[in-house]
Order: C-alpha cells, then sequence, then structure tokens
C-alpha cells in the first residue's frame, strides 16, 4: 500500500535539485502500532506543501518476496529495527527518499525538510548524543544504549550514492546491528546534520522557553506514545491524541 497526494510537478531543494517525482517516505510498520502508522501519515499528508509517496515497510511481505531473512532479535522492539535500511533498495537507489519511524508526529510541512538536502551527502539524520535512563521503553520493550542511538530513526538517503548501494538484501539481512545503526559503511563526513527539531526526542530534547526555534518540527515518541497504556500521559500527548481523532474522523467520511 502507498498513500499519495496531489499531483505531480516540480519540486525544488537545497542546491537547485529538481525532481519531477513525489519525495519518497517509507515509514517503519509494525502491526502493534498501526494506530501510530496511521497518525504519522495522517501528519505528513495534512501539512505537506509538495507531492509525497508514502509507503509503509512491512517486514512479512518483504519475507515473502525474499527481501529479508534475518531471524527476529531478542532487542529488537519493532519489526522495522532492520528493514529501515533497505529504504535505498525500495527506491530503486535513485534520488532521495527518507524513512522515518512509525512514532512521529509531523507539526511542520515536509517540504521544509526536503530543501535541507544537499547532495554532497551520502544521507542526512538528527544526530543526537542520546542516553535513555528508563530500562524500559513502549509496551514493556528493552530500552538498549548504543552510539549514534536514534540517528537512524529518520533519515534521508541519497538513494544514489555510491556508498548505499551497499545496502542489498543480504547486507541488511546479514549484517551486524553495529554496522547498520552507527552507519558504518559510511565515513563521518558523509552523513549530514538535520536541526533536532526534525527528530524531537519527547521526554530527552527541550523547547527553550521564548525561543520558537525549538519547538518541535517532528515530535518522535521514542519511548513510547499515548497509543501505549504506559505512556497515555507523555509530554505532547494531547498533539498525538488530536492528530489521532481527525484521522479516525476522516476515515470514516
Amino acid at each position: 500500500m502507498t498513500v499519495t497526494n496531489g499531483e505531480v510537478h516540480s519540486v525544488t531543494a537545497n542546491g537547485g535539485l529538481t525532481n519531477d517525482k513525489p519525495f519518497k517516505i517509507f515509514v517503519g510498520y509494525d502491526p502493534s502500532e498501526d494506530i501510530a502508522y496511521e497518525v504519522c501519515c495522517h501528519s505528513i499528508l495534512k501539512r505537506s506543501s509538495i507531492p509525497v509517496e508514502i509507503t509503509p515497510i512491512v517486514q512479512s511481505e518483504l519475507r515473502t518476496n525474499g527481501l529479508y531473512w534475518r531471524e527476529r532479535g531478542k532487542l529488537e522492539s519493532t519489526e522495522f529495527s532492520f528493514t529501515r535500511f533497505l529504504t535505498p533498495h525500495l527506491a530503486n537507489y535513485d534520488g532521495w527518499a527518507m524513512f522515518v519511524d512509525c512514532d512521529f508526529l509531523y507539526l511542520a510541512d515536509i517540504k521544509e525538510l526536503r530543501d535541507l538536502i544537499d547532495e554532497k551527502f551520502a544521507i542526512m539524520c538528527v544526530q543526537h548524543d542520546y542516553a535513555p535512563k528508563e530500562t524500559t521503553k513502549m509496551d514493556g520493550a528493552v530500552q538498549t544504549v548504543y552510539p549514534r542511538k536514534n540517528w537512524s530513526s529518520m533519515v534521508l538517503y541519497n538513494c544514489g550514492h555510491p556508498k548505499n548501494k551497499v545496502l542489498t538484501p543480504e547486507v541488511v539481512s546479514t549484517q551486524t546491528g553495529a554496522f547498520l545503526h552507527r552507519f558504518q559503511w559510511l565515513e563521518d563526513e558523509e552523513i549530514g546534520s538535520i536541526p533536532f527539531v526534525w527528530n524531537f526526542l519527547e521526554g530527552h530534547n527541550r523547547v527553550g522557553e521564548g525561543d520558537a526555534a525549538t519547538f518541535p518540527k517532528a515530535i518522535h515518541y521514542t519511548r513510547g506514545g499515548p497509543w501505549f497504556e504506559a505512556w497515555k500521559h507523555c509530554e505532547f500527548a494531547d498533539l498525538w491524541l488530536k492528530e489521532k481523532d481527525e484521522c479516525v474522523k476522516e476515515a470514516k467520511k
């Protein structure tokens, strides 16, 4: 299933990049967080001023199509823990595409993020320094701490970059978590930085008093969102619940 909006037209990004195709967005999908996926997509489509094409990354479909075969590890909190790295392959190693976890809520036009693209990088992401204190997250999943944690939760991939052609189904199905989540197929200078407000970690990042530049453009409920009983009172829960109500109402029309 792919969700699209609007008519296809020319989209201009940083550096004069022109693309006559919709901006490809791949969202990690887990059956246990179906409502989170739906709300994430709704929040993107509602605010986007450019054509976008949203595709869920569904592990069962990838297995059926022979694109993914690794066994699920005990520390994998979602079905897209590793399938996310198939984004360049699923985009046919062409153009730019975004991967994002389903537990995001977008509060700004995705065009603003799209316009940050810089062709000199292989990928671009928010480069967090994040060491969570909790031992569990979501609905009881084990919380882990590792270098570059959460960098891979929202990534702009330069899918045609030669280095990203390393991300084949075989590599994604067999390589270590460290190799993939720490982007070890790349040199540091090939990883571009995006402002933290595009991957604003609930419970970690803070809005500066009177500083509009620190208000989130995309909230990441990385510890767990209001769709989980244990996190129904988390920070920014009201914004997600409002978006969910809108999403459900529109689905019933």
